[in-house]
């Protein structure tokens, strides 16, 4: 499987991806907003993108499939649930469908709801699975559930889901927030050396060439995924200062959340 992280530039630090069959050429595209990119890469690489896969309905993840497909004829492929908000929708999948690119390459559907109420990330069946997450995980950050969304089918994604992907598992987001939520991190976890370490190297990153995370390491230094520590919990309660004495992973996540959102 071919991988190719497309930083957009744009004001709300999108991701695009390129993912191709090495032994056809022939290419998936996800959420390429900035289409013209999208197309550039695949020609340089001598790929063919033949589908797209809208992660959600949101614009700044399918406001450039017209453009792919205007070019290619690509066939789009989405939630099923999101026939009736993406334009021009071919194919709708549903928890544990396969996206098939070329001859070699399996993606397993996931339904993913929370940012979205019809959200789709795609799993690859790889010798290291990698996590395509569209708005529903960042690194070390959680999706926010403003428009469309709700934060406990969040919650829910999170510990049914993802949390029990394997930590080697690579983490691929819709947007570059590393920088912002790691220091919500630290914020709520003054005493994580691994987020300050982190924080040190991505601050400087060149982002064409992003750091890709594992979920061994969001389990480290992503807040949502810490629901339990006490660092954690005793910051939150400055913030809500009627939080249970020991309250439940699904406050603690809700609260965080909540936080989030104003922070």
């Amino acid at each position: 499987m071919l991988v190719e992280q497309i930083w957009t530039e744009n004001n709300l630090r999108n991701f695009n991806y390129l993912i191709a069959c090495p032994e056809t050429g022939e290419a998936l595209a996800i959420d390429p907003l900035e289409y013209s990119r999208c197309l550039g890469t695949a020609k340089e690489k001598g790929w063919e993108i033949t589908q797209i896969l809208n992660t959600h309905h949101h614009g700044d993840h399918i406001g450039g499939n017209q453009g792919v497909v205007d070019v290619t004829g690509a066939k789009i492929i989405a939630h099923a649930e999101a026939s009736n908000q993406i334009p021009g929708m071919d194919v709708g999948l549903k928890a544990g469908d396969v996206v098939k690119i070329g001859k070699t390459i399996e993606l397993l559907a996931m339904d993913t709801p929370g940012h979205t109420m019809s959200h789709v990330c795609l799993l690859s069946q790889t010798d290291v699975p990698t996590l395509f997450a569209g708005d529903t995980m960042f690194n070390a950050g959680a999706g926010n559930c403003h428009n469309g969304g709700h934060p406990e089918a969040l919650y829910s994604t999170f510990t049914e889901q993802i949390d029990k992907l394997p930590d080697n598992t690579q983490i691929y987001p819709g947007h570059d927030y590393i920088v912002g939520n790691l220091h919500f991190t630290l914020a709520r976890e003054p005493d994580n050396t691994r987020a300050t370490s982190l924080l040190a190297e991505v601050e400087s990153q060149d982002t064409h060439q992003a750091m890709v995370t594992t979920l061994g390491l969001e389990k480290e230094i992503n807040t949502f995924f810490r629901l339990g520590s006490s660092s954690v919990i005793d910051k939150l309660r400055e913030a809500f200062p009627d939080l249970p004495a020991n309250p439940d992973e699904k406050t603690v996540f809700l609260k965080l959340r909540e936080l989030r959102n104003d922070w």
